[in-house]
């Protein structure tokens, strides 16, 4: 049986991408990285003004929960509004990619299908 975890936000360092196919996004991971969890690893990523994250796909489905701010994500070529309060299903292998398009910062939690965040495999469509 599992141990329960918690967490709190501001004790884990937060890492960054800046990079033209990456994005500019800083996320931290708050479950499933220090400590393995039985399939299921969460986070927050957050998004500046004009951030993005890149085309990508990766094996383990995830969900995103929008805790402030607005933005765009697109799965596989279809766009949908996110706003504080959404909910997105991001199943398995779809490309997808996030792009905050709103006046403040977009925080968004995020959760996979995965023990442990190095478990996910991101494929960036910019990079094959």
């Amino acid at each position: 049986m599992a141990e329960p975890q918690v967490v709190l936000e501001s004790d884990v360092e937060p890492r960054s991408w800046a990079d033209p196919v990456r994005g500019t996004v800083t996320f931290q991971t708050l479950t499933g990285d220090a400590q393995p969890t039985p399939g299921l690893s969460s986070g927050v990523a957050v998004l500046e003004s004009g951030g993005w994250l890149g085309r990508h796909r990766h094996a383990p489905p995830e969900t995103y929960y929008v805790l402030e701010g607005h933005g765009v994500l697109t799965v596989e070529q279809q766009e949908h509004r996110l706003g504080p309060g959404s909910v997105a299903y991001i199943p398995s292998d779809s490309e997808h990619s996030v792009r905050n398009d709103g006046p403040g910062r977009l925080r968004v939690f995020y959760v996979f299908a995965a023990a442990r965040f190095d478990e996910v495999e991101y494929v960036f469509t910019d990079e094959e």
